[in-house]
């Protein structure tokens, strides 16, 4: 049996898992969210020990040490020392053409990720903090980095190429890489086995603060809503989103932005945030039921985006079986679950309201009775995945 920490650095969050392999069995988990804000809180759970405690959390390293601490605690911890930790897997978001595997982490890959870091400016600088964070924590362990951007690398070039100078794509690698793929692979692995059926078209919808969508055809991924960056697509908690290419040459040559001042504007001012004032979708749906119009339309704008995708990936595969909601908004919002199900009678998606109510942390079925796709609330558990691929790797 091997102790193996799973660390997930999102853009404002840091979840954790201590999994025992192969056993699977989890010693402990948590996260702690709202990094960077006033309100950051910490939650742990090992065994029958539940912890939610405020915590300043300027940033990822405050947070893992905090995790860590906690993971040790003579009254509420699961190990002795850090020895027991035999490694370390983390989630990093960009790998670009350097890495379509698991790897284990060196100087030369940690300078690989910081070099996309502008590709992924809200991720892999989490990430790296994470890897940097761990060694100190971890000196005797084994660092892993297992990469978003693997599970995309089976999208054809028909999808992943831009119809942009050819030079860009073949020296430059300008190209679609995906995200999510950690939690997208999951998913799926879920989804296969509810359908009992190999040859599948699925829909993978993960939303959280950062949102995407695959289209999954046996199993492999054909494409996706994010490309080059983690930035276009769906509308976001901090993200744009999909937007003309026209309105960034009219912010810096009209409007006097500079091309930093695009990209902050882009990725940290944009998507629910610059349509409502809020990041956190629980805010949002509240000012909205008490009557916020601007909350309302942001919305109805997020699961109208969401709606697009579908459509276009259905005809991309020629047909959808399933659609799969995930993640912390996916798994949670009975709000957005319902706005995108909704008037989809022509692709035979019909949800059923009751089941969609139902808030459980088990995966579900939540059509309706003559729907003819199938729609799936599926918990992701990237931690797992992880978990999976590093001991695969160190065994």
């Amino acid at each position: 049996m091997k102790n193996i920490l799973i660390i997930n650095s999102g853009s404002s969050s840091l979840k954790f898992q201590l999994i025992q392999m192969p056993s699977e069995a989890v010693l402990a988990s948590g996260m702690v969210e709202r990094i960077g804000l006033d309100n950051a809180m910490l939650h742990f759970k090992a065994g029958n020990n539940k912890i939610s405690e405020q915590l300043e959390a300027k940033d990822h390293a405050v947070s893992l040490k905090a995790i860590t601490d906690h993971l040790m605690s003579s009254e509420k911890g699961v190990i002795k020392n850090r020895e027991e930790i035999a490694a370390v897997g983390h989630r990093v978001v960009h790998g670009g053409n350097a890495f379509s595997k698991t790897i284990l982490i060196d100087s030369q890959v940690k300078q690989q990720i910081r070099e996309y870091f502008s590709l992924a400016p809200l991720h892999n600088p989490a990430n790296l903090k994470g890897i940097e964070v761990a060694e100190e924590l971890f000196p005797d362990s084994r660092q892993i980095a297992v990469f978003d951007t693997s599970f995309h690398t089976s999208i054809p070039r028909k999808a992943a190429q831009y119809a942009i100078p050819n030079e860009l794509y073949e020296e430059n690698h300008i190209q679609l890489y995906g995200f999510h793929g950690t939690s997208h692979k999951y998913v799926t692995k879920k989804a296969i086995d509810q359908l009992q059926k190999e040859n599948s078209k699925i829909i993978s919808i993960h939303l959280g603060n950062g949102c995407s969508m695959t289209a999954i055809k046996d199993g492999k991924s054909l494409d996706h809503s994010l490309g080059f960056a983690p930035v276009n697509g769906l509308i976001m908690g901090t993200r744009s989103g999909d937007i003309d290419q026209s309105v960034i040459f009219y912010l810096i040559d009209e409007l006097g932005y500079t091309s930093q001042e695009v990209s902050d504007l882009l990725h940290k001012k944009s998507g629910m945030y610059g349509l409502t004032g809020y990041s956190d979708l629980r805010d949002i749906e509240e000012q909205a039921e008490n009557g916020d119009k601007q909350c309302q339309l942001a919305l109805e704008m997020n699961a109208y985006r969401i709606k697009k995708y579908i459509g276009a990936y259905a005809a991309a595969m020629n047909g959808v079986d399933a659609l799969v909601f995930t993640a912390g908004i996916g798994e949670n919002s009975d709000v957005i679950r319902k706005m995108v199900c909704s008037d989809m009678d022509f692709f035979g998606i019909k949800i059923n309201e009751e089941k969609n109510k139902i808030r459980s942390k088990k995966s579900r079925e939540i059509q309706a009775e003559d729907s003819k796709v199938k729609i799936f609330v599926i918990p992701t558990n990237e931690e797992l995945e992880i978990a999976q691929q590093t001991f695969e790797l160190i065994s």
